[in-house]
């Protein structure tokens, strides 16, 4: 719906329409249930191109290929260093995601503690697969998700505990030897396309607490938090909290009596009340998954305790806006 009001829903993109989720568990038991929210399905690569064509239509000024190194606080107001060129700003709003280089150089408490997950992405072509549909299969220590983005194209994201590659050396040995032991997932390495040359792939995702004002910067995004995958509505929850730093960040230049201590204050607290039961939720639900008898369990309550399951979803997803 905010995209809808705000102008920028890509339905020239026909992104797929989400209803129906399927969960797996190791051993390849499954259940299946009604998505009540639903959602959409699009890549990453196509969205954020549309977002960028809406806002250049906007006059928004981009600076593409150029990295942000270093940024300072001082006096009231930010110094955001380049390789070329240094700016000033008033405000400065952190979305550059759940890891970056900007995090090592702020000295973020969470990217001093080693996380354990690798990140492995694919995007394929399948027949039969359903489009209004998601499914999420677990394999030891990990789980992976699949659904359609756009153009008869499907996302293949999965997250594993790093000990499994770690074990067989590579990731086509690992998914031989983990993955494939759900025979779901071994049916669709079997049967699917794979239209990348290799994997895109990505270490230490961290789902430790971060704080969504750090050293001034309004985070928002993954810089402010990261849910677990397996909840699907990352993205959501990103939007969202753009939304609300929006809001607060307009106020904040339109009202000569806000300040920015309020508004910091304001927006962690708005932040916090939106975001932070959820992601705790969620860390808890990942317990759930990537072991034998976790996901048995999670397949059970699906198929026999389909309104605890219920609830337990709804504990992540939080409501429309």
């Amino acid at each position: 719906p905010y995209l809808r009001w705000l102008g920028v829903y890509p339905e020239e993109l026909n992104p797929s329409k989400v209803e129906r989720f399927v969960l797996t568990s190791v051993n390849g038991a499954s259940a299946e249930m009604p998505l009540d929210l639903g959602g959409f399905g699009i890549s990453r690569f196509a969205f954020d191109d549309y977002l960028y064509r809406v806002a250049k239509n906007s006059e928004v000024e981009f600076l593409l290929d150029t990295e942000i190194e270093k940024i300072e606080f001082a006096n009231g107001r930010f110094t955001v260093a380049t390789g070329l060129k240094n700016y000033e700003t008033s405000l400065v709003i952190g979305s550059f995601g759940k890891r970056s280089r900007l995090d090592v150089s702020l000295s973020r408490s969470f990217i001093r503690k080693r996380s354990p997950y690798v990140g492995v992405k694919y995007h394929i072509r399948l027949n039969d697969f359903p489009k209004d549909l998601i499914a999420l299969h677990n394999f030891k220590n990990g789980y992976c998700g699949i659904s359609h983005v756009e153009n008869g194209v499907l996302n293949l994201c999965y997250l594993s505990h790093r000990d499994n590659l770690r074990k067989y050396g590579s990731i086509s040995e690992m998914e031989k030897a983990v993955l494939f032991q759900n025979p779901h997932l071994k049916l669709i390495f079997d049967q699917a396309e794979f239209l990348f040359e290799k994997p895109e792939t990505i270490n230490e995702i961290s789902f430790e607490t971060k704080s969504p004002v750090d050293q001034h910067i309004l985070m928002t995004g993954d810089a402010a938090g990261m849910i677990s995958p397996l909840c699907g509505n990352g993205m959501a929850m990103a939007i969202h909290s753009a939304k609300i730093v929006s809001e607060y960040v307009s106020r904040f230049y339109h009202d000569k009596e806000y300040s920015r201590e309020v508004l910091e204050k304001d927006y962690a607290i708005a932040w916090r009340r939106q975001f932070a039961s959820r992601l705790w939720s969620g860390r808890q639900i990942q317990r759930l998954f990537g072991g034998v008898a976790a996901s048995n369990l999670a397949v059970n309550l699906a198929n026999k305790l389909q309104p605890v399951a219920k609830f337990l979803m709804k504990q992540t997803h939080g409501q429309p806006f």
